[in-house]
C-alpha cells in the first residue's frame, strides 16, 4: 500500500517539491527515483547521494520507519512488500517513477558462514522475486530505466582482471555458484525487460555502516582473531567504498544501458588485505590456517573466498560513469 507520505498534512511531505519558486532548496530539478532495498548498507549514502544531485525520492519500506531507515528531508516513504507483486504494483503506479533502483537484499547482520547459509534461502527469494515484481511494475508504469545490484566479486578464474564481459564463476564452490546462477538470471531478466538495464556489479562493500568497517561485524571477527588467512591467501577481493558505491549508483541514472564493475583500482589478494585491515582495526596479526583445515572447519565457500576469487576491472565504469574510487582506506596503515 501507499502511505499517506504523499499527503501535504503529512509531517515527511515537502510542499512544492515539483512547484516551488526558482533557485528555492525544494524545487525538483531531477527525475522521480525508487530505490528499493533503501534500508540496506548502501541505503542511506545512496539517498544523500540522489537528494544532493537534485532528484525527487521514494523510498519503498516493508513498514513505516522501518529500522534502520534514515532518509534525507525529500525522501518520501512508501510502503509496499517486495515480495507482494499487487502493492510493488501500486506504488510504482501511484509514484511513477523515472527510474527503479533495485538494491533489495535480506543479508544478516553477522558476516559468518552459518548465518550467511541461514539467510541465503531468503535471500535469494527477496532478490528473485522481488526483481520480477519491480520489473513487471515499471513495465506496466512507463518506468524508463532500471538500475540493478549485482557482483563483481564472482568472476570466473583466468588470467588477469575480469572485464565484464567474463562469465560468472559457474563451476565455483557451491553456495558460489548457486549465487551466481541467481546473479545471471536476475541480470538476464533486466535485460530482457525491454527497460534501459543498468547493471552495476559492486565489490565488497567497506565503510560506515558495513561489515568491513572498525565498528562492522568482521572488525569485531578479526579482533577476535576468527577470520584467517587460508593457505596462500591468493584469493583477490574487489573493493568499494560504501559511498564510492552511492556515486556511481547516482551516475547510473543517467549511464547508456549495461553492465559495469564497480570497483576500486586496487583488488588485492587475501594474505595482503587482512592483515592490512587487522592493524587497522587495533586487531593482532591474524592466524593463517591451511587449506584441508578451513575445509572441515568453515566449508568450501570459505576457501574459495580465500584462494580463488578473481580481480575485476573497473575501466569500463571510470570511463563511462565518471567513477573515481578511493584507496582502500586500510593499506599502508
Amino acid at each position: 500500500m501507499v502511505t499517506n507520505d504523499l499527503n501535504p498534512s503529512h509531517k515527511h511531505f515537502r510542499i512544492g517539491l515539483k512547484n516551488a519558486p526558482a533557485g528555492s532548496p525544494w524545487q525538483n530539478t531531477g527525475m522521480r527515483v525508487l530505490i528499493a532495498g533503501a534500508t540496506g548498507a548502501i541505503g542511506k549514502p545512496l539517498l544523500s547521494c540522489l537528494d544532493d544531485a537534485g532528484h525527487e525520492l521514494f523510498a519503498l519500506v516493508r513498514s513505516h520507519k522501518a529500522a534502520g531507515m534514515r532518509e534525507p528531508a525529500r525522501a518520501h516513504e512508501v510502503i509496499a512488500d517486495a515480495l507482494d507483486a499487487a502493492s510493488v504494483l501500486e506504488v510504482v503506479q501511484h509514484t511513477k517513477p523515472d527510474v527503479i533502483v533495485n538494491e533489495l537484499t535480506s543479508l544478516p547482520k553477522h558476516y559468518t558462514t552459518e548465518e550467511m547459509k541461514a539467510s541465503a534461502a531468503r535471500d535469494k527469494e527477496l532478490r528473485v522475486t522481488g526483481n520480477a515484481n519491480l520489473l513487471a511494475a515499471a513495465r506496466a508504469a512507463n518506468c524508463r530505466c532500471y538500475v540493478l545490484q549485482s557482483s563483481a566479486f564472482w568472476y570466473a578464474p583466468g588470467p588477469g582482471l575480469a572485464d565484464e564481459t567474463v562469465s560468472f564463476a559457474f563451476d565455483a564452490s557451491p553456495g558460489i555458484a548457486a549465487g551466481c546462477r541467481t546473479y545471471a538470471g536476475l541480470e538476464a531478466a533486466a535485460q530482457e525487460s525491454g527497460l534501459q538495464a543498468v547493471l552495476l556489479r559492486y565489490g565488497f562493500f567497506y565503510g560506515p555502516g558495513t561489515w568491513f568497517s572498525r565498528e562492522g561485524d568482521v572488525g569485531d571477527q578479526v579482533r577476535r582473531r576468527e577470520v584467517p588467512v587460508i593457505g596462500k591467501g591468493e584469493g583477490i577481493w574487489n573493493w568499494v567504498h560504501i559511498e564510492d558505491a552511492a556515486a556511481a549508483t547516482c551516475a547510473a541514472l543517467t549511464a547508456d544501458p549495461g553492465v559495469y564493475n564497480v570497483v576500486d583500482d586496487q583488488p588485492i589478494g587475501q594474505s595482503v588485505w587482512l592483515p592490512a585491515f587487522a592493524k587497522f582495526v587495533g586487531a593482532p596479526e591474524p592466524p593463517t590456517i591451511a587449506e584441508d583445515e578451513a575445509l572441515r572447519n568453515s566449508g568450501a565457500d570459505s576457501v574459495y573466498y580465500a584462494t580463488r576469487l578473481r580481480g575485476a576491472s573497473n575501466q569500463k565504469a571510470k570511463r563511462k560513469l565518471a567513477f573515481r574510487p578511493r584507496r582502500l582506506e586500510w593499506l599502508g596503515v
